[in-house]
């Protein structure tokens, strides 16, 4: 038995060479497929390569036009004509400034806009009272029977740009194919940033963590707790986080799309094109929507106006020592300063208003930095990480308090959360349109990922540091820190507890006046835009109407209660935000609608459907060995996948007008109208450079008239210029461009 397996080991141990040999064989084989797929590998990817590179050039030099050669003829009997002869895949996008369009005022927007406000002025300030009774009603039916809109309104659209961004839409730019931004990402940060910066940072930064850690939300935590005071935190970074910018970022979003990609007009109309029709955007509809978003925008914008007022109103007292605030002081306060919006809007100097805004931006920022050196330090930057991840874990708890929850949460809700989304709703047509604005060039999903995101984390940090600042005052038991103090006084006692800045109220104060005189020119301007069909420099005079009605608004607004409460402003903000709110959710239907038949997107379909039915087509005639390759098909059978590329809603928008609407022929190629139509500033260029030539002919013939040598010169300057023309005009490649740009016309 031990000689038996003694062999067999041996025999296991010294294979025999058959067996060898085959052993050989089945490495090979099995190496084999390996190897040709790597070759097949290398292969494929060189040829990729070389396709990649060649389709590269192809597309540096893009032919808009329909395709041409035996195809053509075919394509034009069985689809008939696209715009501009430009199949809407091929349309690069439509800046507003390449567009044809005469500005004026919208008699009918301004007189209903207009009338309305101004006889809402003179009804408040005749009959405070009566108002106050109209506006104490609205206000309760519609917390009680509307806040969940509110609610619902502001997590649809935090979860639908967020949906937004990641989807393959999200790579759709605000602009033209091709265009880069127009603002480097550092300065771009830093404008939102600025839109962030505002009276919110020491008004509400220092004041309404404090009040939550005194009178936490109902069914929550117990006053004055370590709990209170993270949910503190959290609360007030619910009420200015996410939400809050998502709502700009909805407004900014879309109309930054509609003007730089689809070149109409900024109004918030102008989103609505797809989903109303032209003609109904043109009309009623779109009138009613530019109204809604004039009387949100005054009502908002009043709101922080009559803040900033509060807030200067009871520094200048604590400075000045000029006693209790009244409400006489808030209405000469606010005249004084409309005065000043006044001079800025009418006198040219409006460009130093920005200068200031931005150093005013400076000074906010070293206020808050002042007080995290000089404050707590070692808390504050405990505290703010712990604040932010409170924040994140009770969000949705957050989100889903409502009426449901008893009447008490219901009358917190009412006096907090619906006011900020109905204040929020306000403000979005004004800061929307700033962001807009700094926004061209960039795709929806770094828009709205950086709108979200980017001023909503810089805030986490000031309010956090203000917050956190006036809690630990509190409670260490600070002078002038009691649980009933009024909300413009906290911000002056905690910088009255700082050392070394005996001058910081003097500075606020400065920073609160240039804060109303800079925010009322901005959302005048705005709404003087509205009120102009888009027109980005609207008239002087309307814009000064805008900001007088605005301040007249604040006015009545501080009237409805006393000189430190926030009840008026609270009251009129929720009431009139209810109809925007509807807006904003047409908005997100109108924008989804619309991104459906953007050129990109439709360009993603018919590369996803060409390559799907190439696919398949080819593994079922070929097996394994098979490429594609660009051929025509029957119609119906092609990349399209059944989409109807000759509908209205996907040519209509390209089709090019003049300044009275009607059509006329454009080459998306070139840039050039068939009318001979520029821009001023390339028509003032060509007159430039007219101007110069004439200039350097008549130096010239003075130069000629002096000297025989410099005659001869420019002699054969002269010929070796005409000969370089004659070679231009009878260039056969000019020759056939010059055919191919009349046949597009």
């Amino acid at each position: 038995m031990t000689d038996d397996r003694q062999k067999k080991s041996d025999t296991e141990s010294d294979p025999s060479p058959d067996s060898a040999q085959q052993e050989a064989r089945g490495m090979q084989s099995r190496s084999a497929p390996r190897e040709r797929i790597k070759a097949d590998a290398k292969r494929v990817s060189a040829e990729a390569g070389r396709v990649s590179r060649e389709t590269g050039r192809k597309l540096g030099n893009f032919d808009y036009r329909r395709p041409r050669g035996p195809v053509k003829a075919d394509l034009e009997e069985t689809h008939g004509h696209y715009p501009h002869d430009t199949h809407p895949i091929l349309v690069p996008g439509i800046a507003i400034d390449e567009q044809r369009r005469k500005y004026s005022l919208d008699k009918i927007i301004f007189a209903i806009a207009g009338g309305l406000t101004v006889a809402f002025v003179i009804w408040g300030i005749s009959s405070p009272a009566s108002v106050a009774t109209v506006a104490q009603t609205a206000y309760d039916w519609a917390t009680l029977n509307v806040g969940w809109l509110f609610n619902l309104v502001a997590i649809i659209i935090l979860v639908s740009l967020l949906i937004l961004a990641f989807s393959p839409y999200g790579k759709i730019p605000l602009g033209k194919d091709g265009e880069t931004s127009e603002f480097s990402t550092f300065s771009w940060v830093a404008m939102l940033f600025a839109a962030g910066i505002g009276i919110g940072v020491l008004f509400f930064g220092p004041s309404e963590p404090l009040t939550y850690f005194i009178s936490p939300p109902p069914l929550t935590n117990d006053p004055e707790t370590t709990e209170a005071l993270h949910g503190a935190m959290a609360q007030t970074y619910f009420h200015w986080g996410f939400h809050a910018w998502a709502m700009y970022a909805l407004v900014g979003g879309a109309i930054a799309y509609a003007a730089y990609r689809r070149g109409r007009s900024l109004l918030l109309s102008s989103i609505f094109q797809t989903l109303f029709g032209k003609r109904q955007t043109e009309g009623f509809a779109g009138k009613l929507v530019d109204i809604f978003a004039i009387v949100a925008t005054l009502f908002g914008t009043a709101a922080a106006l009559g803040i900033a007022a509060m807030q200067i109103g009871t520094g200048v007292s604590i400075v000045a020592d000029a006693g209790p605030m009244t409400n006489n002081m808030l209405v000469i306060i606010i005249l004084v300063l409309t005065v000043g919006f006044i001079i800025s809007a009418v006198s040219g100097v409006s460009r130093g208003i920005r200068y200031l805004s931005s150093i005013n931006i400076v000074l906010t920022v070293g206020i808050v930095a002042l007080v995290l050196f000089l404050g707590p330090t070692l808390y504050l930057l405990n505290l703010l990480p712990s604040a932010f991840m409170e924040y994140l874990g009770s969000m949705f708890d957050m989100m889903g308090r409502s009426l449901s929850w008893g009447a008490e949460t219901q009358e917190f809700q009412s006096l907090w959360t619906v006011y900020y989304w109905a204040w929020w709703i306000s403000w979005s047509p004004f800061v929307g349109t700033f962001i807009a604005r700094i926004s061209r060039g960039r795709s929806i999903r770094q828009f709205i990922l950086g709108t979200i995101f980017i001023p909503s984390t810089l805030l986490f940090v000031a309010y956090g540091i203000m917050g956190g600042t006036s809690i630990w005052m509190y409670r260490s038991g600070a002078s002038g820190f009691t649980d009933s103090m009024a909300a413009p006084e906290v911000f002056f006692t905690l910088i009255d507890n700082l050392p070394y800045v005996e001058w910081l109220p003097f500075v606020a104060i400065i920073v609160l006046a240039i804060f109303f005189i800079t925010s009322a020119d901005s959302a005048s301007v705005v709404m003087g835009m509205l009120a102009s069909r888009g027109d980005q420099e609207p008239k002087k005079w309307v814009v000064v109407f805008w900001g007088l009605v605005m301040s007249g608004i604040a006015v009545v607004m501080l009237l409805l209660g006393d000189a430190s409460a926030l009840e008026g402003l609270q009251q009129l903000v929720i009431v009139t935000a209810v109809p925007f709110a509807l807006v904003m959710l047409f908005i997100i239907v109108a924008w989804f609608k619309e991104l459906r038949t953007d050129p990109l997107a439709l360009r993603r379909q018919y590369a996803l459907n060409a390559v799907d039915n190439a696919v398949v087509a080819g593994a079922d005639a070929y097996g394994d060995d098979f490429a594609l390759q660009v051929v025509p098909t029957e119609p119906g059978d092609g990349a399209n996948g059944g989409i109807d590329s000759e509908h209205e809603d996907y040519t209509d928008w390209y089709q090019r007008t003049d300044e009275n609407g009607e059509p006329v022929g454009f080459d998306y190629e070139t840039g050039e109208w068939a009318d001979g139509w520029m821009p001023e500033d390339e028509s003032s260029d060509i007159e430039d450079s007219a101007t110069s030539e004439e200039s350097t002919d008549t130096e010239e013939s003075a130069d000629t008239e002096e000297s025989t040598d410099t005659e001869a010169a420019a002699a054969s300057t002269t010929d070796a210029d005409s000969g370089a023309a004659s070679a231009t005009e009878s260039d056969p490649a000019a020759d056939s461009e010059s055919d191919r740009r009349e046949d597009r016309s």
